[in-house]
């Protein structure tokens, strides 16, 4: 077992706040990202708060709760539970909470593509570019995207998964580390529900797999290799991706590569 990697592995866990406000989660320069940026903000019935993008373009969904969005023309509307927003950089958004609210939001180097939009969360749409299955048996998973790869946007790509009870998600393993990084950030998985996110850097290496304990408010980041996930047997893994690309040519959908071990 490679200690070294093993200790670097084991600080892509992060227990994000429950606390009230904007938080910081995963950024580069404070974690082993380049590309990533990972927010939570949290706030009670009848806060507002306004977040500015700067120099990012963000992508933020309700992950529990009601609020209002407004400040953008393009971006004045009432948010329901897992309803999303893009915005790109120099773009700001007052929310208002409505009821007690979580969002998680990720960012990205914006590099002039992408204009706010809002998507509503709709689960009944057909199988296609927004509502996908993907795997198949113990593997089988339910994906929406919240920013799909035919809505422009710079960098940034992300969207919801659901695996089954007790089941495997992200199976068989894949990593797409020449291109682009990835955080998973974990919601409806209230203690003593849990899951395991798995961490291994090279090609059927599992001796040195680090299995981080995944529940609501967990985010893992995975900037390289390969990151498995499975759920307990009483417990179905629910997260928010975001995919990060290095640069606008490599924002794809398309470029995992699996572990041929597992393939």
């Amino acid at each position: 077992m490679n200690n070294e990697n093993v200790d670097r592995l084991k600080k892509w866990k992060f227990n994000s706040s429950e606390e009230p406000g904007f938080h910081e989660v995963i950024v580069p320069g404070k974690a082993d990202c380049s590309a990533i940026h990972i927010y939570r903000l949290n706030l009670l019935a009848g806060q507002a708060y306004t977040l500015e993008a700067k120099n990012l373009e963000m992508n933020a969904v309700l992950i529990s709760g009601k609020a209002t969005i407004s400040g953008n023309p393009l971006l004045d509307t009432t948010m329901d539970k897992f309803d999303a927003f893009y915005i790109p950089a120099e773009n700001s958004v007052k929310i208002e909470a409505i009821g007690d609210c979580i969002f998680y939001i990720a960012g990205a180097e914006y590099s002039g593509i992408g204009e706010a939009s809002f998507r509503k969360f709709d689960i009944s749409l057909p199988i296609g570019d927004i509502h996908q299955i993907h795997g198949s048996g113990a593997g089988q998973r339910e994906v929406m995207f919240t920013l799909d790869p035919k809505t422009p946007a710079s960098r940034l790509i992300c969207g919801l998964t659901w695996g089954g009870t007790g089941t495997w998600t992200s199976w068989p393993p894949h990593q797409h580390e020449k291109d682009l990084e990835e955080a998973y950030c974990y919601f409806d998985m209230p203690y003593p529900e849990f899951g395991l996110h798995l961490s291994y850097l090279k090609s059927g290496e599992v001796e040195d797999v680090v299995a981080h304990v995944v529940h609501s408010g967990t985010m893992i980041l995975a900037p390289r290799g390969y990151h498995p996930t499975v759920a307990s047997p009483s417990t179905r893994n629910a997260y928010f991706w975001a995919l990060a690309a290095f640069t606008p040519e490599s924002r794809s959908y398309d470029l995992a590569v699996l572990d041929p071990m597992y393939e």
